[in-house]
């Protein structure tokens, strides 16, 4: 740990990422020690999530959700150890406290059990961080992971795992997303474990019926009105999330190849550079959301939607949906564009992800491998929209419930 701490340290010097990881870690440090010091915290007691990033707390967030409006004098502390997750919600008021996670060491640990004193811990998928969960161990306070995904190829299952594995045993009860995870663990004698699946769907469910509109998109997905066409046909949209150059390079040809369809592009990254590589890659053929209006957004085939928060809620404006990020580590939320009832294209790297396994078996979504079969997946699927995107929503209903098993779990009125 104490080498990692090193390294990130050291990048932090070149690295903006690391910078902000660096100087967050510090300010909560010194808020723990200065209220150590004091002994005055008025979130003792608290109930403590902690989640990676904005990802994982996505899945936390029906429970938080659910613990506030059930419980509203349970005090609720959330951690995080990305910055981009930390910026994110650091303002998020579901709770009485947000905060970088300090580094997992034995001190750091003590230090922050010693301040917040919590009832008990929530982590949630891969977050197991040794100096924490034993001295919550030691500490004799519950502790819980929720939504994880357990595979044979992990370090906890291999020859050197034994230690790993130990740490797992520690968990009160480990919340997995899958029957195969729970067989796995047993297999190791693990017999802490509980399927209950994965609160995400139950989240995507939520945001469904968010009915907020967005002139600008409900405009753009509009037919284009001209002196020739008075009654045009509905434009072919397509909506691509969270992507990455790679993706964005397979759909801008794409796009210069099939001159009847809109492209709605939401990249990952919002960063100057990452958006003036966008608009060169379009020619400048584009226009973006926080310029678009809605004199001009519909004479555009495609808009750059260059704020956060909106993709959610952005592919109900499509006929077919496109998530970025499988050409890189991994593929991004698949479920947020299945509920809409759109089928779903990503690329090659999505096998650690059991839901878009799940898709593409349901008939809902397509894996693609380069641009010929990028083309062939997004033609495929426009032509029968309706069928893919029935198939996509139907598994993302077949498999909610989640939220309700664990905060049953945690939080009934036995443990009250």
């Amino acid at each position: 740990m104490y080498l990692y701490i090193l390294i990130v340290y050291i990048a932090s010097l070149f690295n903006r990422k690391a910078h902000r990881l660096v100087r967050g870690e510090r300010l909560t440090w010194r808020e723990l020690r200065a209220k150590r010091k004091t002994g005055e915290c008025s979130l003792q007691g608290c109930v403590w999530f902690h989640a990676a990033s904005v990802g994982e707390f996505e899945q936390a967030r029906p429970i938080i959700e659910r613990l506030r409006r059930e419980q509203p004098c349970r005090k609720i502390v959330l951690t995080f150890f990305s910055p981009s997750g930390y910026e994110l919600r650091k303002d998020y008021d579901r709770v009485d406290g947000v905060s970088y996670l300090p580094f997992a060491t034995r001190g750091n640990a003590k230090l922050f059990l010693d301040v917040y004193r919590p009832e008990m811990a929530v982590f949630v998928k891969y977050e197991f961080w040794p100096a924490y969960l034993r001295e919550l161990h030691r500490r004799g306070i519950p502790m819980y992971n929720i939504a994880t995904l357990f595979r044979h190829n992990q370090l906890f299952f291999r020859w050197w795992g034994r230690p790993y594995r130990r740490l797992l045993k520690l968990f009160t009860t480990l919340f997995v997303q899958d029957e195969r995870s729970r067989q796995l663990l047993e297999e190791y004698g693990l017999t802490n474990a509980v399927v209950a699946g994965d609160t995400r769907f139950d989240r995507v469910v939520e945001i469904l019926g968010d009915g907020r509109e967005i002139p600008q998109l409900m405009r753009f997905s509009e037919p284009e009105l001209t002196p020739l066409h008075f009654d045009p046909e509905p434009p072919k949209v397509l909506v691509a999330g969270s992507t990455w150059p790679r993706d964005e390079e397979l759909l801008a040809r794409y796009m210069r190849e099939h001159p009847d369809t809109k492209l709605v592009l939401t990249p990952h990254e919002l960063t100057a550079e990452h958006l003036h590589f966008i608009f060169n890659l379009f020619e400048g053929r584009l226009v973006r959301f926080s310029e678009a209006t809605l004199m001009n957004v519909n004479t555009n085939r495609v808009l750059l939607i260059d704020r956060l928060g909106l993709l959610s809620r952005l592919y109900r404006f499509g006929q077919v949906a496109y998530v970025g990020g499988g050409f890189g580590a991994g593929i991004h939320n698949t479920l947020e564009a299945a509920v809409y009832g759109v089928p779903v294209v990503f690329g090659p790297k999505y096998h650690k992800f059991r839901e878009a396994e799940d898709l593409i078996t349901a008939g809902g979504a397509f894996a693609v491998s380069d641009y010929a079969s990028l083309s062939e997946a997004i033609d495929e699927a426009f032509a029968h929209h309706d069928e893919y995107g029935r198939n996509a929503s139907a598994y993302v209903r077949s498999e909610t419930g989640a939220t309700n098993r664990i905060y049953d779990a945690l939080f009934s009125e036995t443990k009250i």
